[in-house]
């Protein structure tokens, strides 16, 4: 059996979803779908809408055949590791091949960049730290040493500038340094855009979009459009169970907790925490009433968003710079859910697959797998608050989902 793998966050699963899948198996000509998904923390360094049971959930309705977990390690990670563990997984799983959406679309402007960036590193890290030197962020260092490089040797390349081809280029580029021979594919994004807001009348939007929508007006039917009929079952059952979804909003008076019960310099253990914002985090954290105006107070032109809710969402699960470094590489598979299609590739292939295949954490004994459990708690704590008669899935109580 072929197989086929895709990176997501399915936050929440949605039409444009639903058309990657099915173009990424019919371009990869696989049998089976296999999905490795972010759990409850995210890469832009923000708790998921739903839990990961419910997004494994829209992930089989939609078509996907096997849904396995990216460990919070690497799902929290900056774009070059998040990639990194995402591809490794995908190998380790036996998928011939990975499929990305990009605005750019095509395959060979990827390759084109990474030979570019690769045959010419030393000169690109040069750039890079002459850009910081001006007190650009890091994204935007990596952006200006890249057109410097573009300009000098012209071709086809991608626009370094769009989320998805930044991320398309980091998936090729961990499976070329892991000497990975998955195949790398890429789908052109249609209709909406990463950032784009919702349209009327639309049938596809970003999940960016769609979150924001349900935060402006806490309106399920505002996002009927735009969702398979699964998923919007999905959120309505969440929002009757809670009444609301996850954000760090919701989160803020347990996150404001943890911030102001450490001092600055014990806030410097923490990944992605660097020297000098620290007395900024415990300051604002003190005056602030709710997490925007938290996170508009410690913003600067040195620290993204994105960056900041990074650093953010470690300080709230206690992940320190330590437990980060003793990890190279993913020790485990933790499978979340599988079709009948996907047990059968998992009867078939299981003595080929390359890492441990995890599917009652009970009995487990591993550090990174620890980290997970321990950050679905704290996420659960959070949703929780006020419906303890609705508690959420444990962790350690729960096999994979099948359908």
């Amino acid at each position: 059996m072929q197989a086929v793998g895709i990176v997501v966050e399915y936050n929440p699963f949605h039409n444009g979803h639903a058309y990657h899948l099915k173009q990424a198996k019919k371009v990869a000509q696989a049998d089976i779908v296999i999905a490795v998904m972010s759990g409850t923390f995210l890469q832009r360094g923000e708790p998921a809408m739903v839990d990961k049971w419910t997004r494994t959930k829209m992930a089989l309705a939609g078509g996907v055949d096997i849904v396995i977990e990216l460990p919070y390690v690497y799902s929290t990670a900056p774009a070059s590791d998040f990639a990194k563990g995402a591809i490794s997984l995908l190998s380790a799983v036996g998928c011939e091949s990975f499929a990305f959406g990009s605005e750019n679309g095509s395959i060979q402007p990827f390759l084109n960049t990474f030979e570019l960036i690769d045959h010419n590193r030393s000169e690109y890290d040069i750039l890079i730290k002459e850009s910081l030197k001006t007190g650009a962020s890091y994204p935007k260092s990596l952006h200006y040493a890249y057109e410097q490089l573009s300009q000098k040797f012209p071709a086809p390349y991608i626009d370094l500038a769009q989320p998805n081809n930044i991320l398309g280029f980091h998936y090729l580029e961990a499976a070329k340094s892991l000497g990975s021979h998955i195949k790398p594919l890429t789908i052109p994004r249609i209709a909406a855009g990463y950032h784009d807001v919702l349209k009327e009348d639309s049938s596809i939007a970003s999940a960016t979009g769609i979150r924001k929508a349900l935060a402006s007006t806490s309106s399920l039917q505002s996002v009927q459009n735009v969702v398979p009929e699964s998923t919007f079952d999905f959120l309505a059952d969440w929002y009757n169970k809670y009444n609301h979804f996850a954000s760090w909003e919701r989160f803020w008076p347990l996150l404001q907790f943890t911030i102001i019960r450490h001092t600055p310099s014990e806030l410097t253990r923490y990944a992605e925490v660097t020297e000098g914002i620290e007395n900024a985090i415990v300051k604002a954290a003190k005056t602030s009433n709710s997490f925007n105006s938290f996170m508009e107070k410690v913003k600067s032109k040195r620290y993204t968003w994105t960056r900041l809710q990074r650093m953010i969402t470690h300080i709230y699960t206690g992940f320190t710079k330590e437990q980060l470094q003793s990890f190279e590489q993913p020790t485990f598979i933790r499978l979340l859910g599988m079709s009948s299609k996907g047990q059968a590739y998992i009867g078939k292939h299981k003595k080929d697959i390359e890492l441990p295949l995890i599917s009652r954490v009970a009995a487990t004994n591993d550090a990174m797998l620890a980290i997970d459990i321990h950050a679905a708690e704290l996420y659960n704590l959070s949703i929780e608050q006020g419906t303890k008669d609705r508690p959420l899935p444990k962790d350690y109580q729960t096999p994979p989902i099948r359908c």
